[in-house]
């Protein structure tokens, strides 16, 4: 009888720790500013590739196990425990479909600039700069490497710097 009640909770256990990793190792491994080494990033690609399958089935069999463990006990916390475990694999899911890396990366829409003498950058920083006219704009590589593209406007003309 015990082992009936165990079961389930294994295995939802499992679609939980099955879950958080498909979303959280591609994050870990893909985060700026970090080197990443060529088998780790091509686990960590092969895992959001297929995240979206895995946490699905994840989900529907952590509701499965759920009711199945809802059904065998009838202790309220336990019931609790397994509802509560449930939700966080369906919540998995949903995350597993949202491009983090969009939302980290996104692009400067209207980049604050201040005069080259008021300008905090360290003595050996790269900047990408562009001159359109007379005027100048600076931009400096550390944070174009994080959000990858800036969109501006020099002397009336729309440019897009990226790095």
């Amino acid at each position: 009888m015990r082992s009936r009640r165990t079961l389930p909770v294994i295995l939802l256990l499992v679609c939980l720790v099955v879950s958080i990793a498909c979303v959280a190792y591609p994050i870990y491994v893909i985060r700026p500013f970090r080197a990443q080494g060529a088998g780790e990033l091509a686990v960590a690609l092969v895992v959001s590739r297929f995240r979206g399958v895995v946490t699905i089935l994840a989900a529907l069999a952590s509701v499965a196990c759920a009711i199945w463990y809802w059904r065998e006990q009838n202790r309220r916390w336990p019931r609790v425990g397994a509802a509560v475990a449930a939700c966080l694999v369906l919540a998995m899911a949903f995350l597993a479909r949202v491009n983090v890396y969009e939302i980290m990366f996104h692009p400067i829409d209207r980049p604050a600039f201040v005069a080259a003498s008021d300008a905090k950058l360290d003595k050996d920083e790269k900047v990408l700069a562009v001159k359109v006219g007379t005027m100048a704009r600076a931009y400096p590589v550390r944070g174009l490497s994080y959000h990858h593209i800036a969109n501006d406007v020099v002397d009336q003309l729309a440019i897009v710097a990226t790095y």
